[in-house]
């Protein structure tokens, strides 16, 4: 169901963010990412002179290598299109975060170690997008075919999300052990 029709309006900002996962052919996976941000207008800029209506203020991208387990074996981050000449030396901090595996907390470390002033809140962003993407890469093909398997005891998204509460009707039907409603 599309959202309603809105207002009279005209666009002034867009922000594109794009990821793919992929699978390795040394049993490691790839998630990429991409993000820009354009304004519909053309401003001043003193770092790049000027930026045109429909230029990236904001062009970066980052790739995670990660195991099965998802934790990440190389992270590497570029900052191409940016406001100011010190931001792309925020993409660094980023290499910080090999060894760190995707789980419950994941966001918090990610603050810890690459947020506020060691990081970029857009590759920031951006990673944590990455993050769900590579839940729904590897989780999906990890699993796939298993459905005639008896589910887990515990299923890993357990109070995740509305769908995953614990007393949903999804958890009822595919974990009843882990069901807590009545």
């Amino acid at each position: 169901m599309p959202l309603p029709l809105p207002a009279s309006r005209k666009q002034i900002h867009a922000r594109k963010i794009e990821l793919h996962g992929f699978e390795r052919e040394d049993g490691l996976w790839d998630i990429e990412g991409h993000l820009t941000d354009t304004k519909t207008y053309a401003f001043p800029n003193r770092y790049r002179g000027a930026i045109a209506a429909g230029e990236p203020i904001h062009d970066m991208s980052l790739r995670i290598t990660l195991d099965d387990d998802f934790v990440i074996h190389k992270i590497e981050a570029v900052s191409d299109g940016t406001p100011f000449a010190i931001c792309p030396n925020a993409a660094a901090s980023y290499e910080d975060l090999k060894g760190l595996r995707i789980a419950a907390g994941w966001s918090r470390q990610v603050r810890n170690l690459v947020g506020g002033v060691k990081g970029c809140t857009h590759l920031t962003t951006l990673l944590n997008e990455a993050a769900t993407v590579a839940f729904q890469t590897i989780y999906a093909l990890r699993h796939r075919g298993k459905a005639d398997e008896p589910a887990a005891a515990k299923p890993e998204l357990l109070d995740s999300c509305y769908a995953f509460a614990s007393d949903s009707d999804v958890i009822k039907e595919h974990w009843p052990d882990s069901y807590s409603g009545s």
